[in-house]
């Protein structure tokens, strides 16, 4: 089927109708939509919001329809709850975001030159600046964001802004001076003699520093780290497996015996990944 075509705006039109008309009989119906509220949706909303992320981690196309499909249905619940009180509808939700992008977006509906994309960030923080009335380019950073995700968009707004390291080796230089502060903060010392506070403290700003060389890099850290993530839960649910198929138990096993089976668990992951053809 040819989804990318004008001949499909009549289904997608009908499609979000449906939904609102289903939506809207199960607040009349069902007891338990009709008890739901902003504060009762937030919650499931954020695990909604993760369960999509985790199907384009894995690249996984039907899953992420169905994730899609549930985020949309949380978006559409609030502008529904919210158009019971009379505060806006679904419409005033859509027409508003349209008329943010078309204000964001000068080099297309206006006059304003951006032939790059970093001319098109820098272009879309100042504009934010004048449409929020911040009076800091971080200002507009959620403070609830994971602290991973909030180093980014730190970095990324601080870019916008022009303040930036100009070239990725000076970026490197940066990750290796935090990490000698922060072996220094170990060095010759006994465990009860390390101040935790500093040596966090030295922890953070390397972090910070990793997470703006990936930047630099082209790299997204949350991504990254989320890969290894499944990557780790992978090799040592072999280990578990594959131990207890030889009838041992995780916990009479020494280091150097499970490292024998994660070993195995790495050389099983290397065989499954599709070789790359030849050119």
């Amino acid at each position: 089927m040819e989804y990318n075509t004008p001949n499909r705006r009549p289904a997608q039109l009908e499609a979000f109708g449906r939904l609102l008309d289903v939506l809207e009989r199960l607040r009349a119906e069902c007891p338990w939509d009709r008890k739901q509220t902003l504060e009762s949706l937030r919650h499931l909303t954020i695990e909604e919001t993760y369960e999509l992320s985790d199907a384009i981690i894995r690249h996984d196309l039907p899953d992420l329809k169905k994730e899609l499909g549930d985020v949309f249905l949380h978006l559409i619940f609030y502008a529904k709850i919210a158009s019971e009180t009379g505060q806006f509808d679904i419409a005033d939700v859509l027409n508003a975001q349209c008329e943010k992008l078309i204000f964001r977006h000068p080099h297309i509906y206006g006059s304003v030159q951006a032939e790059t994309e970093e001319e098109v960030k820098r272009n879309w923080e100042q504009l934010k600046l004048q449409e929020k009335g911040n009076t800091s380019v971080l200002g507009g950073v959620p403070t609830s964001l994971p602290a991973l995700v909030k180093a980014m968009r730190i970095q990324e707004k601080a870019r916008g802004a022009g303040f930036d390291w100009e070239r990725p080796e000076q970026v490197w230089e940066k990750v290796q001076e935090e990490l000698g502060e922060f072996q220094a903060e170990f060095a010759h010392a006994e465990p009860a003699a390390i101040n935790p506070e500093r040596a966090a403290a030295e922890f953070g700003d390397l972090l910070f520093s990793l997470i703006n060389f990936a930047r630099h890099a082209g790299i997204n850290p949350e991504e990254a780290l989320e890969r290894t993530n499944h990557k780790f839960i992978h090799r040592f649910q072999y280990l578990e497996t594959e131990a207890a198929r030889d009838g041992h138990q995780l916990r009479d096993l020494t280091l150097a015996q499970m490292d024998v089976y994660w070993e195995q668990a790495k050389k099983q992951a290397l065989s499954s990944t599709p070789a790359t053809p030849k050119k």
